[in-house]
């Protein structure tokens, strides 16, 4: 789940996340240092912590890389928007009662998401 804008996501710690943010921001593959240099706008971390925090992105599916040199680019596995319904998803099927925790969210979304839902459930593109 997400904490704010730049917030945790399950299964990420709050650097995993702030890397993560990097990668969904950028389309092209990033390196080891290329990640250190986006996330210490925001905090100051070193080239191996980083290396540490996208090496378990790595195992646990999150991130691919791709050898490049002596180092890797790395990529993510699947956009924001689908880490975002996998959580969504988790918490869902952690519910006893999955419908009234849809109709709870329901009773909270903005007129321009009750609007996406519609067309997502009518089989049209949610986005367009």
């Amino acid at each position: 789940m997400t904490r704010g804008r730049r917030g945790y996501l399950k299964g990420l710690g709050e650097l995993e996340a702030d890397v993560m943010n990097v990668l969904w921001a950028t389309p092209e593959p990033l390196t080891v240092r290329d990640l250190v240099e986006r996330t210490s706008e925001r905090k100051q971390s070193a080239y191996t912590t980083i290396l540490t925090v996208v090496t378990h992105l790595y195992e646990k599916g999150w991130v691919v890389r791709d050898k490049q040199g002596r180092g890797y680019l790395y990529r993510p596995t699947r956009t924001r928007e689908e880490a975002t319904s996998r959580a969504l998803r988790d918490i869902l099927d952690a519910s006893t009662d999955s419908a009234a925790v849809l109709l709870h969210l329901a009773k909270t979304v903005s007129a321009s998401e009750s609007e996406a839902l519609r067309r997502g459930l009518s089989g049209k593109d949610a986005r367009s």
